[in-house]
């Protein structure tokens, strides 16, 4: 019965840990955690990403645009998808990301599609649920990236694929 027992509470303990390694909320909130350890977030100038002139977004001194250190250390911890979007006129640009596309490469210069998660994030909100991402299903969150100023410059996502 002890070794039942035992056997019993470590797989409820691997279930738990599991589950928690999955939860949309407690990634994103890592990912924005890493990037606010980094600085605030700014637009300084412009960058070309994949051949599109889009604003140039920095956490503190760091340009986020085609630097993929944070978004692979999301990979890495969490086993999720992860982007920073830049906001450029009325849209919202990869800028840095591990989804990749079809084609196997980063799926960079693609635009946030018009969906739930671009209505929030466009009025400063979080969205969580399912969403289409490049072709495929996950359990996604997305956050708006403000500036000083209050003023969304961009948006944090990550996805667990279903």
């Amino acid at each position: 019965m002890n070794l039942l027992n035992t056997t019993l509470a470590a797989l409820l303990i691997a279930g738990a840990t599991t589950a928690q390694a999955y939860d949309p909320k407690a990634t994103i909130a890592d990912l924005d955690a890493r990037l606010a350890k980094i600085g605030a977030p700014k637009i300084e100038g412009t960058e070309d990403v994949a051949g599109k002139t889009v604003p140039a977004i920095y956490f503190g001194a760091r340009k986020i645009n085609n630097n993929y250190d944070v978004v692979d250390a999301v990979r890495k911890a969490h086993q999720a998808t992860a982007t920073i979007f830049v906001k450029s006129g009325d849209e919202f640009v990869r800028v840095s990301t591990n989804v990749l596309t079809p084609e196997g490469k980063r799926g960079i210069g693609t635009q946030l599609a018009r969906n739930a998660a671009y209505a929030a994030v466009s009025q400063g909100q979080q969205f969580c649920g399912p969403i289409d991402v490049l072709g495929t299903a996950f359990d996604a969150c997305y956050n708006p990236i403000k500036d000083a100023g209050g003023k969304v410059i961009g948006v944090s996502y990550i996805g667990h694929k279903k």
